[in-house]
């Protein structure tokens, strides 16, 4: 339903995306030059606050996928204001597509058939944003994996020493709890703990830190 309705109603609200698919070339040193970028999704993306969804049915479909997942509503609403500014027809010149930027080899890896779709794009979005956490077990790792590679963050034992995975990762965190990564909008910290499972959870209650 979301991909029948959603792109409609994205449509109406940034026509701009039907003249052509967006093109993100990306330098050497991970810088990204994004050309025929629709004014609305540049101003999304380069927002130092975090917006209101603009589409409700991309609002329920970051939901739920986020739910599913263990994650935070608000902190794959980051990734996507970050990543593509809620334009899902954009493409960087390395291939990585849609809303959350997804590589083909990795969407194919998540089984995500067609990336260019909102749902099944969120879908493997979330997936692999959870795999990072999982992995790495620290949300500033998890985002410089999802951004750099989690080669990358393995190479260096930490945050790569990147320019653009740096920024990426401070303004995410700063989108996401509202403080670049020391509290969340609330005014409460934001921890990362394991439950019973072993899984790796977001919280913003100390009490539940182990």
């Amino acid at each position: 339903m979301l991909r029948a309705l959603g792109i409609a109603c994205l449509i109406v609200t940034a026509p701009a995306l039907q003249a052509g698919t967006t093109s993100i070339q990306v330098r050497e040193d991970g810088t990204k030059v994004i050309m025929n970028e629709p004014s609305e999704a540049r101003s999304m993306r380069l927002s130092g606050r975090l917006l209101a969804t603009p589409d409700p049915l991309l609002a329920e479909a970051i939901e739920r996928h986020a739910r599913e997942r263990d994650l935070e509503p608000r902190l794959v609403q980051a990734v996507v204001q970050v990543e593509s500014g809620y334009n899902q027809r954009a493409r960087s010149n390395k291939g990585a597509i849609g809303l959350m930027q997804l590589m083909p080899g990795t969407a194919s890896d998540l089984a995500v058939a067609d990336p260019w779709d909102a749902d099944q794009n969120l879908r493997g979005g979330t997936s692999y944003l959870r795999q990072m956490i999982d992995r790495f077990g620290d949300l500033e790792l998890a985002l410089a994996a999802y951004n750099a590679g989690p080669e990358a963050v393995a190479k260096f034992g930490g945050i790569p020493p990147y320019e653009e995975t740096r920024n990426y990762v401070r303004r995410i965190l700063h989108l996401f709890d509202g403080s670049g990564g020391d509290g969340a909008l609330d005014g409460s910290r934001v921890f990362i703990v394991r439950d019973a499972n072993n899984r790796v959870r977001l919280t913003t209650s100390s009490v539940a830190r182990p």
